[in-house]
């Protein structure tokens, strides 16, 4: 060997590094670490729904952000990871430990507890990319890209600590910066100087992988919102409320039929198939779309909530956004998710939001409940749509 040519290190920890060949399953400690997060939904509903205004409802916006970037830069870090081993199922178990102390400050985020929310938030941000750097040792592409995203997540985890010292506005202000700059951090591969960027193409990411765990959280949304009416209908039940209890319902299996039937395998069989594209559409589908279809879940069901509680109350004007504006939200960021696989507009999800949107001012007039019922007729309508479309690629193949 010349003094010219490169030296590469093998691994210092092969053992806990993901093989990879295939779409590497999800296991039994990641399924675990995502349980947290039934209660972070159960928190991001109840917040919106104890503020139902547009501040509000952007203070929730953010904290399910933040929240997220918790969770997918952990499941990004488990993509390369082995989640069994014994080091990496520790961090798994403290980040878990850690969403669950977010979780439980979310309803004072912007009060009270926004410091203990933003300590947390750093503690288990750099501390997880710490030991990131620490696991993937002798891994040149690992480590590069480790050590360059950890002076940013630092620099943004320091901002969010900055905005539970301030109050009011202010905190607003910062963390929706913070919001902001990870966004664009990591649009850019967090450049640094003299190290210029981070690129996707070098990523070596297990698309199929992160496309499974990302279903599975939306799974996790629409179970929480399926437990959030079933508890409140157990609280009074009667046939009004079991009406309404129908009808939230049937609005938690079209969201699921629209995600899971046939065009979750199918995102995922893109995805793992992608080749060099793979990091840079898992980047912009899992962290910035996803976050999109959990808002809509998480407003759908607070807005059942709401239902369920005075099924014969007249409906107010923001009963009635909540009703469409969920399913809109959800249907708008699968859109986006469909679009950027299939490079194909998809105009039956597009055209969903659209009526969900026009439907507003007529909901207000009509009602919460009728309001509900034409959200839940929309979105299986697309569904069935999709369901008729396949069967007829499958028929002319």
């Amino acid at each position: 060997m010349t003094r010219s040519e490169p030296v590469v290190a093998a691994p210092v920890r092969p053992q806990l590094l993901r093989p990879r060949e295939g779409v590497q399953p999800t296991t039994s400690t990641e399924l675990f670490f995502d349980l947290v997060f039934i209660f972070t939904i159960t928190q991001l509903s109840h917040y919106l729904l104890a503020h139902l205004d547009w501040r509000g409802a952007a203070r929730t916006g953010l904290l399910l952000a933040l929240v997220w970037f918790v969770w997918v830069y952990t499941t990004w870090l488990t993509n390369w990871l082995q989640p069994d081993q014994g080091p990496v199922r520790t961090m798994l178990i403290g980040v878990g430990l850690g969403s669950l102390l977010l979780s439980a400050a979310i309803p004072g985020a912007f009060g009270s507890t926004g410091l203990l929310f933003a300590l947390v938030y750093v503690i288990v941000q750099v501390g997880r990319t710490l030991f990131a750097l620490w696991a993937v040792q002798g891994s040149p592409w690992l480590t590069a890209g480790f050590q360059q995203s950890l002076p940013w997540i630092t620099g943004t985890s320091v901002l969010v600590v900055l905005g539970g010292m301030v109050g009011g506005a202010a905190r607003d202000a910062v963390w929706a910066a913070v919001v902001v700059i990870e966004v664009v951090g990591l649009s850019l591969g967090y450049p640094l100087p003299r190290r210029g960027r981070s690129r996707p193409e070098r990523w070596m990411v297990e698309g199929g992988h992160l496309a499974e765990r990302c279903a599975a959280f939306v799974l996790i949304a629409l179970g929480e919102s399926i437990l959030v009416t079933g508890s409140t209908l157990t609280s009074h039940v009667n046939l009004v409320t079991s009406g309404a209890f129908l009808l939230a319902f049937g609005g938690s299996v079209a969201l699921w039929w629209v995600y899971f039937a046939r065009s979750a395998p199918a995102a995922t069989e893109v995805i793992a198939h992608a080749g060099e594209r793979t990091g840079a559409l898992s980047r912009v589908a899992f962290n910035f779309l996803h976050p999109v279809i959990v808002a809509g879940v998480v407003v759908a069901s607070a807005a059942d909530e709401r239902l369920l509680m005075e099924p014969g109350a007249p409906a107010a004007t923001v009963d009635v956004l909540l009703t469409l504006g969920g399913p809109a939200l959800f249907l708008a960021g699968h859109a986006a998710y469909k679009a950027l696989l299939w490079r194909a507009l998809p105009i039956s999800r597009v055209t969903a939001v659209v009526v969900l949107l026009a439907l507003m001012p007529v909901g207000v007039a009509l009602g919460a409940p009728v309001a509900g019922c034409a959200a839940a007729a929309l979105v299986v309508t697309v569904a069935v749509i999709l369901a008729d479309r396949r069967r007829s690629l499958a028929a002319g193949r």
